[in-house]
């Protein structure tokens, strides 16, 4: 490997995206599911959006939920595929250092989001078929918003260590990243410094936001289960 290749500094112009290695023909055949599957999560989560606005009988917990969730899936995929969909169609690999922090940054809260959100409707559910007679004074629109607002906040901060763990770490002069969107442990195994301490926060926000979470449903969904048994 030439010097060039081999000279770390901190913080790189830019990283190399390279979309699906070894799959470099096929890119544009590829590109016709990614595609099609953004196109209708756009139109499907602005059709809920738009239905749910214009029919006041769906104003209720349940569908705001189903709001917040739309919201954030349109996000999410909107953070991921125009990218994914430039190098599948321009060859345009190349993304700045801080635009790739930043897609970094909001793939990993609107995934937090994402799984915050599902567990607020499990207990949505819980309480409309465990306590349905208190359903409506336990969950106000007031409360619904708070919830939102927490789940929110709490992906948004504990997120946000993330990309400056990032940013402090060295780097090759010319960073590859064998994927079509900055994955946090592909970008960080590019660094030539220890990465244990980014690596640990990583698992951590793994287990305190999708783990809790997942365990969260799980609870809520077992006592439902109890309950109409």
């Amino acid at each position: 490997m030439s010097d060039s290749n081999t000279t770390d500094y901190t913080n790189p112009s830019t990283f190399i995206l390279l979309g699906i290695p070894g799959l470099e023909v096929a890119h544009i055949w590829i590109s016709i599911p990614f595609c099609s599957m953004y196109v209708i999560a756009v139109l499907g989560n602005f059709s809920i959006l738009c239905i749910v606005k214009m029919t006041p009988i769906l104003h209720g917990p349940m569908c705001y939920f189903l709001c917040m969730l739309a919201v954030t899936d349109l996000a999410l995929s909107t953070s991921i595929l125009p990218k994914m969909l430039s190098i599948f169609w321009f060859n345009s690999r190349e993304i700045d250092f801080s635009a790739c922090l930043t897609q970094m940054y909001f793939i990993h809260c609107f995934s937090a989001v994402e799984s915050g959100i599902l567990a607020a409707m499990a207990f949505d559910r819980y309480v409309a078929i465990c306590h349905p007679l208190r359903h409506s004074t336990i969950l106000t629109n007031p409360v619904v918003t708070k919830i939102g607002f927490a789940v929110l906040l709490r992906s948004s901060i504990l997120v946000l260590p993330n990309p400056f763990l990032v940013r402090r770490c060295p780097y090759y002069r010319i960073s590859i990243i064998p994927h079509t969107y900055c994955e946090h442990i592909a970008v960080v195994k590019l660094a030539c410094t220890d990465i244990s301490a980014s690596n640990y926060y990583g698992l951590s926000l793994a287990f305190f936001i999708t783990g809790l979470d997942v365990a969260f449903i799980t609870v809520s969904y077992i006592q439902i289960l109890r309950a109409v048994l």
